[in-house]
């Protein structure tokens, strides 16, 4: 058994509070941002004073404001939202590249259940290989889409997407949220040993909207979130932060919710 926690330079205390500011690929600088939000010394920044464990970016943005404050995870793929097709999304980085730019650890995105996933999951594989070969951790972001998954936060289908994260040898797992604490204590179950973090998503109407879906994570025995548009579209991604650092690093896991939980 291979006894190296891979993940640990994103946590503190076993949880984790990722800062992810990939979604200008992903979804083009369209309503996601402004003129504040739009440059990345901003987020950088956000991340630093925000108390965050980890600052996932893209190649480029890393290349140009990446300061080596706080952890960096390199996102290896992505995509334009331009194609309209069975989502596919390769590899457009190495391991070795982000490691030279100070990375701690690389993400990948899989769609699960995409026409396209067996290269997703191909590419994924080596990548995690030779991530682990170099000490480095390995997160994906495990995303059901395509033709048959109508529902992607089905509680089901959000489990499966953590199983498959585990057995796919992530160290840590990025999944979207089930709805409610029970159906994701499931998901976080069927995770085994890998750490289970909640993609933000987009902007929730309140604040209280989006810290009870966090309060909810942590309550089933997740590790923590990796959020984006719910910190720096805020008004104050520095107060939001200090919100979310009270109920990710200061809420006290319900044992008894993880362990009753069987099918």
């Amino acid at each position: 058994m291979n006894s190296k926690d891979y993940a640990a330079p994103f946590l503190k205390n076993g949880r984790c509070m990722i800062l992810a500011y990939d979604q200008g690929l992903e979804h083009g600088p369209t309503e996601d941002f402004n003129d504040r939000n739009v440059d990345p010394a901003f987020i950088v920044d956000v991340a630093n004073k925000g108390g965050y464990t980890a600052l996932a970016l893209q190649k480029g943005t890393a290349e140009r404001y990446y300061d080596g404050k706080t952890p960096l995870i390199l996102k290896l793929n992505g995509k334009s939202a331009l194609v309209k097709a069975e989502p596919l999304s390769r590899q457009h980085c190495s391991v070795k590249y982000a490691e030279s730019l100070g990375a701690k650890g690389v993400g990948y995105t899989i769609f699960l259940g995409s026409g396209h996933e067996a290269e997703m999951v191909r590419e994924w594989g080596h990548i995690q290989e030779e991530a682990h070969e170099r000490g480095m951790g390995a997160i994906c972001w495990v995303y059901p889409r395509g033709t048959g998954v109508p529902v992607d936060t089905n509680p089901d289908i959000v489990a499966y997407a953590a199983r498959a994260g585990m057995e796919f040898g992530a160290d840590i797992v990025k999944i979207k949220y089930s709805g409610d604490a029970k159906s994701f204590a499931w998901a976080v179950k069927s995770a085994g040993r890998a750490k289970v973090v909640m993609s933000g998503g987009p902007k929730t109407p309140t604040d209280e909207a989006f810290l009870s879906q966090v309060r909810g994570v942590m309550e089933a025995g997740g590790a923590g979130l990796a959020v984006g548009r719910n910190v720096w579209q805020h008004a104050d991604p520095l107060r939001m932060s200090e919100l979310l650092r009270k109920v990710i690093f200061e809420t006290q896991p319900i044992p008894t919710l993880t362990s009753s939980i069987s099918r």
